[in-house]
């Protein structure tokens, strides 16, 4: 049995958000993070509630994947490189370039300086060719660094709400060529 820790961005994803949706979809078997500082985001409060989510995911599951989008990325990434767990994948899209123009000022402080070094795991980075946050170049380097498979799509912007995914069935089929593996 797998079970999900949803790892949104900044404010949480609402509720027409794939996020939101898989994790109604999922019922009990999804966990999402909840850090205290989603407006103001501060990474070492984020990396400890993705280990917060983890462990009550993993209570009754083998494995565990982390549905991390947007800024939610970065903190799994910097959780993984910390805890360094067994069994666990890593579905990670619509990372932001931390170095970018439009990189969130509020984010800034103390997600300024990550980088992406190798995942001690399976994992995928899903990125969109024409996302505000950060360009296909950028998208391609970090998937590069955390040595992972990049699946770029096409005129979806930040794979968000406004991408008019809904339920995204793309994507879920992405997560489960990952962890079905």
């Amino acid at each position: 049995m797998v079970a999900y820790v949803i790892i949104p961005g900044i404010d949480g994803s609402d509720e027409i958000h794939w996020q939101s949706l898989w994790e109604k979809r999922w019922g009990a078997a999804a966990v999402r993070t909840t850090p205290a500082s989603w407006t103001r985001p501060d990474l070492q409060d984020w990396v400890g509630a993705v280990q917060a989510a983890h462990e009550r995911a993993s209570r009754n599951a083998g494995r565990v994947a982390l549905v991390a989008h947007s800024l939610g990325c970065w903190a799994a990434a910097e959780w993984l490189a910390q805890a360094q767990p067994d069994d666990v994948t890593a579905f990670l899209v619509a990372p932001p370039d931390p170095r970018g123009p439009a990189f969130p000022g509020e984010a800034a402080p103390t997600f300024l300086n990550v980088t992406a070094r190798p995942l001690p795991c399976r994992s995928l980075v899903v990125a969109g060719d024409n996302d505000p946050y950060c360009d296909p170049k950028a998208s391609a380097e970090f998937a590069s660094g955390w040595q992972s498979p990049l699946h770029l799509l096409h005129d979806h912007g930040h794979i968000n709400s406004q991408s008019g995914l809904g339920d995204w069935p793309t994507g879920r089929h992405l997560l489960r060529s990952l962890t079905d593996r």
